[in-house]
């Protein structure tokens, strides 16, 4: 909490209290910013990413100093300070005085500002030294569980490292004749990365709809389907439209559906910024009929999950989950999975993908689904820049955020190829 006013500060703590007091996510609640001027609007939502991203470590920097944590609402005021001083290297002076305001302006807190103003200032005093010493922030115990169990402890530990960073921009280029920036790096599978970026309308190409922003790991789903020129694809729940725009600018036939009209607006917007067209279909997945929309020569089907594999981008997601609905999106998936399967041509294809770290919302479904008259697509696999080491036993492709931490990590994935007999 740096020394420029307090409105920046309030609008953080706000966000915090959503996620962790409200379980929303930052995305739920972000136009509660809409007030603020652009740069401070900016900073307190940095501000609070930061802090969620780096939760565990505010925490154990903050243990030593308090003989049992205060309100919610107060100890996100210390958790808010830990990052200004111990990540951003903010002149404590400023972070304290700004932290005792904070407290002192809140209902039935307000007698807290002392012990907010005392912990601050020790803070200040050996904070930075305990958090370069700290690991990376470790995910909450009802998820890392299972992702130990997954994966292993090391490679729990290698994403928790690539998720304390902030993430790379990565984008997708309408055509491959220039790139975004010079200091753009082409990844080995095609996508474009940035390490370092600001407001991303404000990019070179973003207005001339030259490029659009993907995950990488997200563009390999379009890339395993293969598009081709003419063919019928049916691209369901389809916003935000990274992979609507891929499969449109493969000279695709695209017909894109989602249940949300606002979310399926965005994609519209994003269609006409690149010059890419696809029809547009607000409908329940389940409402999609071969009857109505005749069947296609490919499906692509990136189902509802837990989006465990984008904690990277959103260190929200953990805090404000716990977890108790992967139940039912599990039993979606799977239903939507065999719904999809019934709109693909004889010899077609579908892609089945999730962004989840999860096995149960990934590998799991294949090895349960039944695959008669279908067969998994290993050949698909086949694309640049994949590893062989990525490729799961059921013929799957499984992305992790440890994957090319070197490079800034991608997020979590899971992909499949289906083929239908002829």
């Amino acid at each position: 909490m740096a020394d420029q006013g307090l409105a920046p500060r309030r609008a953080a703590l706000k966000l915090l209290e959503a996620v962790l007091a409200q379980g929303r996510l930052l995305a739920e609640v972000s136009n509660t910013l809409d007030h603020l001027k652009a740069e401070d609007r900016a900073r307190a939502y940095r501000l609070a990413v930061q802090t969620l991203r780096h939760l565990d470590k505010c925490d154990r920097v903050l243990k030593p100093h308090l003989k049992k944590n205060p309100p919610l609402i107060v100890m996100n005021i210390l958790r808010l300070g830990v990052v200004e001083i111990c990540e951003d290297g903010a002149a404590a002076h400023g972070v304290v005085n700004a932290g005792v305001t904070l407290t002192s302006k809140l209902p039935r807190v307000g007698g807290l500002k002392g012990m907010v103003n005392a912990v601050l200032r020790r803070v200040a005093e050996t904070g930075p030294d305990a958090w370069a010493k700290l690991p990376p922030a470790r995910m909450p115990n009802w998820l890392r569980g299972p992702l130990v169990a997954a994966w292993g402890r090391s490679s729990v530990e290698a994403m928790e490292k690539v998720q304390a960073a902030t993430p790379p921009l990565d984008i997708s280029l309408r055509g491959r004749d220039g790139d975004l920036t010079p200091e753009a790096v082409t990844l080995p599978t095609g996508s474009d990365r940035l390490a370092a970026f600001g407001q991303v309308s404000k990019l070179d190409g973003f207005d001339e709809g030259a490029w659009w922003v993907q995950d990488a790991a997200a563009a390999l789903a379009v890339k395993v389907l293969a598009p081709k020129a003419g063919e019928r694809v049916l691209d369901l729940c389809a916003a935000p439209g990274g992979k609507t725009m891929q499969l449109s600018a493969a000279g695709a036939d695209v017909v894109a559906v989602d249940d949300n009209a606002n979310r399926l607006k965005r994609v519209e917007e994003n269609l006409k910024r690149v010059d890419l067209k696809a029809q547009l279909v607000t409908s329940d997945v389940f409402e999609v009929s071969a009857d109505e929309h005749g069947l296609f020569d490919a499906v692509l089907l990136d189902a509802p999950c837990s989006a465990t594999g984008t904690m990277r981008r959103h260190p929200d997601l953990p805090h404000a989950k716990d977890g108790s609905d992967f139940g039912a999106l599990i039993d979606l998936q799977a239903r939507m999975l065999a719904h999809a399967m019934r709109l693909v041509k004889p010899g077609g294809r579908l892609v089945f993908c999730t962004c989840s770290l999860l096995p149960d919302e990934g590998e799991v479904h294949i090895d349960e689904a039944d695959l008669t008259g279908w067969s998994v697509d290993r050949a698909a696999l086949s694309v640049e820049g994949v590893e062989p080491n990525w490729i799961s036993e059921e013929g799957g492709l499984r992305l992790r955020p440890d994957y090319w931490a070197e490079r800034g990590g991608m997020d979590g994935f899971y992909i499949v190829c289906l083929n239908k007999d002829d």
